[in-house]
C-alpha cells in the first residue's frame, strides 16, 4: 500500500528486528538486496540500473504442438458436511505451451476427439466419476465441462485435511496419457457445531464469493434501502466486497468509533479491512457484526511470526460471525520478502481455518509473479495512477522498467493501469499454466507523500472501479480510509449498485449445490465496440456477464465506460452474442446531465454519445445467446 515509502531503511530495519526470529533477517529476494529497492529496482539516486529479475514472460511454443492441457479443480474450494453433491470442473484447452501433444487428425473414427478419464481417489484408488469430454480442435478457448458426484464417494467422514483427487485420461486409442492432480476439502459444518461461525466459498470456475455468516445470520445487503434488516438463511449469497482498508488513527481509535463505523456502513459499503488490530478491536468487530459489515481480517503488521498468526485465528476469527477473508500480507514483492514468509503463513492459516480464503497485495507489475502470488487465493492488485509523474521520481531518478519508484511500478500514469495490471495478472497465469485465482482491486482515494500530487476526481473514481470491474475484479477495497467527503461518497454510491440486486447476482451468479451451470453463462466477456469515425475507440471499455434464471430466462449485465477525458458525440455501437432482447433497467448511469440514448436492435447495442469518463450498467433481457 502507499504507506510504504513513509518507512525508512532504518525503520524497517527496526520492524524486522521486532519479529524476534532469526528468519527476520534473512536475505530479501532479487539482485544487490543490501541497495534500497522496491520491486526489485533501486530507487535512489547513485546506483545503476540493473535487470531486476523474476520476470514472467511468455514461454517458446512446444516443438509439438498443439498441446491438450487438462486441468481440473472442485467447482467450490470446499464442501460442508451438511451438503449431499459436489462437482469437479474439468477444463480442457488446446495450448501452444502446457500439456501433452493432441493429433487425431489421422482418425477415421467418430470418437477421435473423445478424451475419457476417471477421477479417483489418490489414497485407495477408488473412482469417484468416470465420464469423457469432446475436445474442440479447433478453439484456443478453454471448455468448461462441470461433472457432479454425491460427496459420500469420497468415503471418509467431513475433516480439516485435503482430499487428494487423480485425473488418469487418454483418447480412445488409450495413447498418449495424461494425468493431473487436485485437492477437495470436506469439511465439518461448523455452523451446527458453534455459537457464530462464517464460511467463505471461491467459485472455482468464476473466482466469485459465496458467503454465509455465523449463527444463520444475514445483513440482506441486496435491499434497495440503506436500512438494515437481518433474515435468517443456511445458503450461501453471492457476495462483492466493496469497502476501505480503514485507519485506526481519525476512525476505529476514536472515542466515538460506532457512530464512524455506522455512518460509514450507511454509505452503501458492506466490507471493511482494518489496518490494526488494537485494544477494543472486539467491540468495533462486534458491532460491524451487527450491521453485516464483513471483515477481512488482518495480518499484515507481524505475518512472519507464525506464533502472532496462530493466536490471532484462534482469539478471534475461528468463532467470527463476519469475517470473510484473512489479508495475509501486503506488498511482499515490492518489499522483496523472502518467498518462504507468505506461503508459511498461508500454509497455517488452511491448516487451522480453511473456512475462510487468504488474500494478499501485490504491487509490482512483473516480479516473481508465481512465488508472491502462490500462496494466495485471492490477488488484490495495488494500482495507483492518478496525479504521478511516471518517469521521473521524487527520488530523482527516472523510472524504468531497470530503475526507480514513481508511486505506481512500472505504470503510463493513466486510468487504463488499472485493467492492464490485471490482465497482466492473468497472462501471468495463462503463460505459467495455472488455474486462475479470485482477482480483486484496491482502488486510488488519497494523494501525497510526493507521489501523489491529487485525489482522483468522482469520474475517475467511477471508471477505475469499473474498468477493474470489467476485467475481472471480483471485490474492491480502496486505499485508505478516512478518505475525502467526495470520494466516500463516490466510492459508496457506486457500492450501493454493485453489492446489491439485481448487480450482484449478474456479476457473480447464484450460488447452486450442483448442477446449476449453464454453458455459456458467465463473464466478464469483452465486447466488440465500433465507433462512428474511430474518434476516441481506444478508451472505451466494455464487458458483459450472461446468467440463466431458474425460469430459463437469460439476463446480460453490461458495462460501458469511456476511459477517456474527451466526449465521443459519434454513434457508439457494441456488438453482443444475442438475437435481440430488451433493454430492463439502468442500475447505474454518471453520464451527466445530457442523456445518453440507448437502442438494442438484434446483436447490435447503440448509444448516441459516450461523455468524457462516462460509466454505465445495462440489464438486458435476451431473446438468445
Amino acid at each position: 500500500m502507499a504507506w510504504h515509502r513513509l518507512l525508512s531503511r532504518a525503520a524497517i530495519a527496526g520492524l524486522l528486528a521486532m519479529v524476534g526470529t532469526a528468519k527476520g533477517q534473512e536475505t530479501e529476494t532479487g539482485n544487490h538486496p543490501d541497495w534500497p529497492r522496491w520491486c526489485g529496482k533501486v530507487y535512489e539516486a547513485g546506483y545503476p540500473a540493473f535487470d531486476p529479475g523474476g520476470q514472467t514472460v511468455e514461454p517458446a511454443p512446444h516443438p509439438d504442438a498443439p498441446l491438450l492441457h487438462i486441468q481440473i479443480k472442485p467447482r467450490y474450494n470446499l464442501y460442508l458436511s451438511s451438503e449431499d453433491e459436489a462437482e469437479l470442473i474439468v477444463r480442457s484447452e488446446i495450448s501452444p505451451y502446457h500439456g501433452t501433444p493432441w493429433n487425431t487428425s489421422s482418425s477415421s473414427s467418430d470418437r477421435a476427439n473423445w478424451f475419457i478419464f476417471t477421477v479417483n481417489l489418490v489414497d485407495t484408488d477408488d473412482v469417484i466419476i468416470s465420464n469423457k469430454i469432446i475436445v474442440n480442435n479447433t478453439s484456443t478457448e478453454p471448455q468448461i465441462n462441470i461433472l457432479s458426484f454425491p460427496l459420500s464417494r469420497l468415503g471418509k467422514p467431513p475433516s480439516l485435511k485435503p482430499i487428494e483427487l487423480v485425473l488418469y485420461g487418454a483418447p480412445e486409442g488409450g495413447h498418449p496419457t495424461w494425468t493431473t492432480t487436485t485437492s477437495i476439502l470436506y469439511l465439518p459444518d461448523r455452523g451446527a457445531a458453534a455459537k457464530r461461525s462464517s464460511v467463505t466459498k471461491i467459485d472455482n470456475l468464476s473466482g466469485s464469493l459465496f458467503f454465509r455468516p455465523g449463527g444463520g445470520n444475514s445483513n440482506n445487503s441486496s435491499s434497495s434501502s440503506s436500512t438494515t434488516t437481518t433474515t435468517t438463511t443456511t445458503t450461501f449469497e453471492p457476495f462483492f466486497p466493496y469497502g476501505f482498508f480503514a485507519s485506526y488513527d481519525g476512525f476505529l481509535g476514536r472515542n466515538d468509533s460506532t457512530a464512524q463505523i455506522q455512518a460509514y456502513h450507511d454509505l452503501g459499503f458492506n466490507a471493511m479491512t482494518p489496518l490494526t488490530n488494537y485494544s477494543g478491536s472486539e467491540r468495533n468487530f462486534e458491532y460491524m457484526d451487527e450491521l453485516g459489515l464483513r471483515i477481512m481480517y488482518n495480518l499484515r503488521e507481524n505475518y512472519k511470526n507464525l506464533d502472532y498468526v496462530r493466536e490471532q485465528v484462534e482469539s478471534y476469527v475461528l468463532d467470527s460471525e463476519g469475517v470473510f477473508a484473512y489479508w495475509s500480507t501486503d506488498e511482499p514483492d515490492g518489499w522483496q520478502d523472502p518467498f518462504h514468509f507468505p506461503s508459511d503463513a498461508y500454509t497455517l492459516l488452511h491448516a487451522l481455518d480453511p473456512y475462510h480464503p487468504v488474500a494478499l497485495v501485490l504491487n509490482c507489475q512483473n516480479y516473481y509473479f508465481p512465488h508472491y502470488s502462490s500462496p494466495s487465493d485471492i490477488i488484490m492488485s495495488d494500482v495507483y495512477p492518478i496525479g504521478i509523474n511516471a518517469t521521473f521520481s521524487k527520488w530523482n531518478t527516472s523510472c524504468t522498467p531497470t530503475l526507480g519508484d514513481c508511486g505506481c511500478d512500472n505504470c503510463a500514469g493513466n486510468l487504463q493501469d488499472v485493467p492492464n495490471r490485471l490482465d497482466d495478472l492473468s497472462r501471468y497465469e495463462k503463460w505459467l499454466g495455472l488455474w486462475p485465482k479470485t482477482k480483486m482491486h484496491n482502488p486510488q482515494s488519497f494523494h501525497g507523500q510526493d507521489y501523489w500530487l491529487r485525489d482522483p476526481s468522482r469520474e475517475e473514481t467511477y471508471v477505475m472501479a469499473l474498468l477493474a470491474v470489467n476485467h475481472g475484479a471480483k471485490g474492491l477495497i480502496s486505499w485508505v480510509w478516512p478518505a475525502s467527503d467526495l470520494l466516500g461518497r463516490a466510492h459508496g454510491g457506486l457500492a450501493k449498485v454493485l453489492t446489491r440486486s439485481p448487480v450482484v447476482e449478474l456479476l457473480l451468479g447464484k450460488y447452486y449445490q450442483a448442477r446449476g451451470y449453464v454453458q455459456g453463462d458467465g463473464g466478464p466477456f469483452a465486447a466488440k465496440v465500433v465507433v462512428t469515425g474511430n474518434q476516441g475507440i481506444e478508451v472505451v471499455d466494455a464487458a458483459f456477464w450472461v446468467r440463466t434464471e431458474d425460469s430459463g430466462k437469460k439476463k446480460m449485465l453490461l458495462s460501458v465506460v469511456n476511459g477517456g477525458y474527451v466526449d465521443i458525440n459519434s454513434l457508439v455501437s457494441i456488438k453482443l452474442p444475442v438475437n435481440g432482447g430488451t433493454i430492463e433497467s439502468i442500475p447505474w448511469d454518471n453520464g451527466g446531465s445530457q442523456k445518453v440514448e440507448w437502442k438494442l436492435e438484434r446483436s447490435t447495442l447503440t448509444a448516441s454519445r459516450l461523455p468524457a469518463l462516462g460509466t454505465f450498467l445495462l440489464v438486458l433481457d435476451l431473446f438468445s445467446v
